[in-house]
């Protein structure tokens, strides 16, 4: 049982484990390519840039971000208050791994498709 206990805590430590799962969902990559052509962006209109997100996900996902310091938050007390999101150097710096991520998944989607195709075939 106690190597269990340690086996668990090497994977929860695990720097790409750990990192891939907080920005790893549809979500946070497209906010974060958004932003990285719009920035700043006030809430409503990433909202906007991203129709097909709730209102609940996107908070959700804009906390995350920020939290992990991909994100940055500016709060403007006028009336009425204006919030604005950007990228933080790291966020910035995470966006030719997310272009080069999605230019490999354009250039190999058709071989992936067959494949799963040919394996849901033999199943």
């Amino acid at each position: 049982m106690r190597k269990k206990e340690q086996l668990n805590s090497i994977i929860e430590i695990c720097p790409v484990r750990n990192v891939v799962a907080r920005f790893g969902n549809k979500w946070a990559l497209l906010v974060i390519l958004v932003l990285s052509e719009n920035e700043p962006v006030r809430y409503n209109q990433l909202g906007r840039m991203i129709p097909d997100i709730s209102s609940r996900i996107l908070s959700s996902t804009l906390r995350t971000l920020e939290a992990d310091g991909l994100v940055s938050r500016s709060f403007y007390q006028e009336v009425p208050p204006r919030v604005e999101y950007a990228l933080t150097d790291t966020g910035r710096s995470l966006v030719p791994i997310i272009l080069n991520l999605t230019e490999w998944a354009q250039n190999n989607m058709k071989t992936i498709i067959d494949s799963r195709n040919k394996h849901e075939n033999k199943c």
